[in-house]
């Protein structure tokens, strides 16, 4: 090299790490598409085929279950799947309050496997307040149910089994029972700490009440619904006409049980605020509607028609006037 030639920066970092002859060619990367390792045992995600059918089955269970309270308790309650994950039963036994109010549910012959469903303290003192006609602001003592608290909130966790039965009819048989109730999650050993599971967590609303309800299925039992096309049978016929005619017929039943929320509304109406303030039990209002006046009839919160107030006998009653077209 010549008193000329200058090093370039790249040169001077070759000759400092001791690498002072031609720069090495970068090694090759492989351009095939990376292995990734994946445990067939506890899948990470739920596809997105998968993931809507069991959103629908779960929709079924909520759905049913609420229209179910609809005739049982005088107020308002909203029941919807908020998430579903595949976890660890030790994963999902970590994330129990203590106390608890798991209830241990068979889901058929001996060796098929063991449900739990957390009912959540709030929810469970919900239950057990307005199923003995209390009303009201609810307090939630910081202890486990009792005995006879137990039985109460049992009668719930028996129509959830039954909406369980009936929402995964079309994939498997389930044929869930009660066999156990634990208040401490240590004490639940239905599973050992590394099995897979998936757990459905249920958003219940009824007035201030926010609660979570937990559904927890052993994956071996549901396995198959993941590894072949038992998830696409809701949207694929199978089997012969008569086969599918009967199916046909249970899920139109099905269906025209479902409880939806209706109501009818006044026209909208101007009121002082002195009025209101000065208002008291036992007022009545004045709305300066005529009697005849047209109702707006809303069906799960969107208006379907229009209609005028009445009675028939002893109850209140709506005679349609007029369907309202999309978009109005």
């Amino acid at each position: 090299m010549s008193a000329s030639d200058s090093l370039s920066q790249s040169d001077i970092d070759a000759l400092f790490s001791g690498g002072g002859g031609a720069a090495e060619e970068p090694e090759a990367q492989p351009t095939g598409p990376e292995a990734q390792v994946y445990d067939f045992r506890r899948p990470s995600r739920i596809s997105k085929e998968r993931l809507g059918s069991l959103k629908a089955i779960y929709g079924l269970v909520t759905k049913g279950l609420e229209g179910w309270f609809a005739g049982r308790i005088r107020e308002q309650i909203s029941i919807e799947l908020e998430s579903l994950d595949p976890l660890t039963h030790g994963e999902f036994l970590l994330a129990l309050p203590s106390p608890c109010s798991s209830y241990l549910v068979a889901l058929g012959d001996e060796g098929m496997g063991t449900a739990v469903i957390e009912m959540g303290q709030d929810f469970s003192f919900f239950v057990v307040d307005r199923f003995q006609s209390g009303e009201g602001e609810l307090e939630i003592p910081d202890r486990s149910l009792t005995l006879v608290e137990r039985a109460l909130v049992q009668l719930v966790v028996d129509r959830i089994c039954h909406q369980v039965k009936d929402a995964w009819r079309d994939h498997m048989g389930l044929e869930p029972r009660i066999i156990g109730f634990e208040s401490v999650p240590e004490m639940i050993q239905v599973a050992n700490p590394e099995d897979p599971v998936l757990v459905a967590h249920i958003k219940v609303w009824a007035g201030d009440l926010s609660s979570l309800l937990l559904i927890c299925l052993p994956f071996p039992v549901i396995e198959k619904f993941f590894s072949d096309g038992a998830g696409r049978r809701m949207t694929h016929s199978r089997g012969s006409s008569e086969e599918r005619a009967v199916e046909q017929s249970w899920m139109s039943e099905h269906l025209a049980k479902a409880a939806l929320t209706v109501e009818a509304r006044l026209p909208t109406f101007g009121v002082s605020l002195g009025a209101l303030a000065e208002l008291k039990e036992g007022d009545v209002l004045s709305t300066g509607c005529a009697p005849d006046a047209e109702l707006v009839v809303r069906v799960a919160g969107k208006p379907r028609w229009m209609a005028t107030g009445g009675r028939e006998g002893q109850n209140r009653a709506l005679r349609i006037t007029r369907e309202l077209g999309p978009g109005s």
